[in-house]
């Protein structure tokens, strides 16, 4: 029984070894220049997929003139599209690695499958969801062409804590072309580094297809914008429709009045009739 055993969980760490994952960059197939696509593939099946555009911004230390005093300096970052992807699927949790510059940087997105009961963003209960649960920015200020003149130089570790964001029923992809922001807390006296997101689409379980997301699921503040896009519009037209409504009831008043005998204004003339 016990060989028996050993062998079933021989044959289970076999067949994870086999499921092999590799990251591949997609980003020649977008239109637009500021927008990367990568995927996580496994065993040549796409199991992750990201389309977005990320800008980072990094605060870092710098000497002053005096020699004396500390000055913070920003360095900004947009994601190259040429960047190095690596990545894992799993039934649960799924996470995909963005590095470029020789791993001088390193962005790391994990995402997580729970129960929509779990996650206080979600109004329907008892379906799965999943959504952003953690994000991590690894980076070095002795990259001089972002860090210019870096006080006491080296690499920093900058991580969100206890991060819900973009919940979506499993099975669909999250779609927002609205700008999502991240304040992550760097290991370099606690800075806080911003990562933002736009033109998103990406989906990291139950891919509808090879390279082929699942009904899309659109953020709130898109809603929001169509809504604010169309609201004048609407308002056009009520006003319109009042405007026509108005002027029907006004011309039927003046029909109804020329039909009835009109009444003599000056007294005098009541004295002939």
């Amino acid at each position: 029984m016990e060989l028996l055993l050993q062998r079933g969980a021989s044959m289970l760490a076999l067949s994870v070894v086999l499921a092999e994952q590799e990251g591949e960059n997609l980003s020649g197939l977008s239109e637009n220049p500021d927008r990367a696509i990568f995927a996580v593939r496994e065993n040549s099946t796409t199991c992750l997929m990201v389309e977005f555009a990320v800008k980072i911004l990094v605060p870092y230390d710098v000497l002053a003139l005096n020699g004396i005093d500390l000055i913070t300096e920003q360095a900004y970052f947009t994601l190259p599209r040429s960047a190095e992807i690596e990545g894992k699927c799993g039934a649960t949790e799924s996470e995909i690695h963005i590095s470029w510059k020789n791993g001088a940087y390193l962005l790391r997105i994990y995402f997580s499958k729970v129960s929509s009961g779990c996650s206080r963003n979600f109004r329907d209960k008892g379906t799965e969801v999943w959504k952003i649960s953690k994000v991590q920015f690894v980076y070095d200020t002795s990259e001089t062409s972002h860090f210019i003149n870096a006080y006491n130089p080296g690499k920093h570790t900058a991580s969100t804590h206890r991060l819900s964001a973009l919940v979506t029923p499993a099975g669909r992809s999250y779609v927002c072309a609205a700008q999502q922001s991240f304040t992550l807390i760097s290991s370099d006296h606690q800075k806080g580094i911003s990562v933002s997101m736009y033109d998103i689409q990406l989906q990291p379980f139950d891919m509808a297809s090879d390279f082929m997301f699942g009904e899309p699921y659109k953020c709130i503040m898109d809603q929001r914008e169509r809504l604010e896009e169309t609201l004048p519009l609407i308002l056009g037209l009520i006003l319109g429709l009042i405007i026509i409504i108005t002027l029907t009831i006004y011309h039927f008043h003046l029909k109804l009045t020329a039909n009835q005998p009109q009444l003599p204004r000056d007294r005098s003339m009541y004295k002939n009739m």
